[in-house]
Parts: structure tokens; C-alpha cells; sequence
């Protein structure tokens, strides 16, 4: 069954989700994805946060995507109880699962039962497209990425960061976004405190800060 923990910034969800989705009675491994980070890999949020997914205690393995392969994402998955998903840029994130092919791979094996935990653009591309994050992100980071297709894992897209606190997504930013996608796509706006949680077919919002 389908389980996803879609963050919007706080990891106050993540010791429960792991510990209700994931293997018990030995220490976890967490596949950490980084690709979001990669158009700016030297931000300080891109240290914060890993440093923030040690803290839980588990094992991290990175699991990168630019330059891989089908087959070496599929191995490097066989070695994790967890996916991490990390934030950045949404369209940076998706060209990587696009050209290595780590999309389908990623999909199939979230699907079958692997725990999936995305954070900002890792909860964006979750779900069937990464389009309504287009004034939030900017295109740009993956000039070639004309297939806006997400993951399809979930039927809602995730607008992280809706309460407005960080400083690159304003409240207005945050209003555009919901009205001019809104029409056209289940949107769920989640403050930084909470999270989307996804099991099976329905889902429900949870505090994480």
C-alpha cells in the first residue's frame, strides 16, 4: 500500500511515519535524494536539512539521480527501508527523476510498499504535476523539462510554505498560486508545520513542526 509523509518544511511527522511504515526491530536506512539542491548546491537550507534527517538517528545513503541510470537507482533502492525526497528547485528535482529514468523506478517501488517522505519540492513532485509551483520555482533550473508530469502518488499537489513565513514565498505569492492553479489542479497549501499524509487513497493533514 502507498504510504507517503509529504513535508512542507518541519520533520516533527517523520519519527512516526517511519515508525508506523517502516521495518521495526533493527536501524533504519534512509535513501536521501539531494538532486532539488543541485541548481544551488552551496544554499545553507541544503546542509540544514540533511543535518536536521541525521538528527532522527537513522543511517542516510545518498541516492542520486543526475547522471545515474535506471538500474543503479533500482539497486541503490534495494538497500533503504525509506525514501527521503529533499527540497530545493521542483523542476531541478523532476528533470533529474526524468532523464535517469529514476521517475518510473521510484514510482513502482513507492507503490509496492516502499515509505516515500518528500520535503517542499520532493512533496511537490509526488503528486501529478509539478505545474502549479511554476511562480513559486523557477523553470529555468531545468531549461529542457517540458513534461511537467509528476510522480502521480497522490492525486493532491502539495503548495509548501503556504503560511508565508519564508521570505522567497510571501503570503501574495501564495495567493497567486492558489488562484491561478486552483481551477485546474487539487491543490493542498501546508504551513511549515505540517505535512500531508498519504495512506493508500486517502490522505490527511498533520502537524510536523
Amino acid at each position: 500500500m502507498t504510504s507517503l509523509l509529504l513535508l512542507s518544511l518541519g520533520l516533527g511527522a517523520v519519527p512516526a511515519f517511519l515508525a508506523a511504515h517502516a521495518p521495526t526491530g533493527r536501524a533504519l536506512t534512509i535513501g536521501y535524494v539531494p538532486d532539488a539542491a543541485r541548481a544551488h548546491p552551496d544554499a545553507p537550507y541544503v546542509a540544514a536539512e540533511r543535518a536536521g534527517v541525521a538528527a532522527l538517528g537513522h543511517a542516510l545513503v545518498d541516492v542520486r539521480l543526475t547522471g545515474a541510470d535506471p538500474r543503479g537507482v533500482a539497486s541503490a533502492l534495494d538497500g533503504v527501508d525509506a525514501l527521503y525526497v529533499a527540497g530545493g528547485s521542483t523542476f531541478a528535482l523532476l528533470d533529474a527523476l526524468r532523464t535517469s529514468g529514476a521517475d518510473a523506478v521510484v514510482a513502482e517501488r513507492v507503490r509496492a510498499g516502499l515509505p516515500y517522505i518528500g520535503c517542499s519540492a520532493g512533496s511537490v513532485v509526488a503528486g501529478p504535476s509539478i505545474e502549479p509551483v511554476s511562480l513559486m520555482d523557477d523553470p529555468a533550473d531545468a531549461p529542457d523539462l517540458t513534461d511537467l508530469r509528476g510522480l502521480g502518488l497522490t492525486d493532491a499537489v502539495v503548495v509548501p510554505h503556504a503560511d508565508g513565513k519564508l521570505p522567497p514565498y510571501p503570503l501574495d505569492l501564495i495567493g497567486r498560486t492558489l488562484a491561478r492553479y486552483g481551477p485546474d489542479h487539487e491543490l493542498v497549501p501546508l504551513c511549515d508545520d505540517e505535512a500531508l499524509l498519504v495512506t493508500g487513497p486517502g490522505w490527511s493533514v498533520v502537524t510536523s513542526g
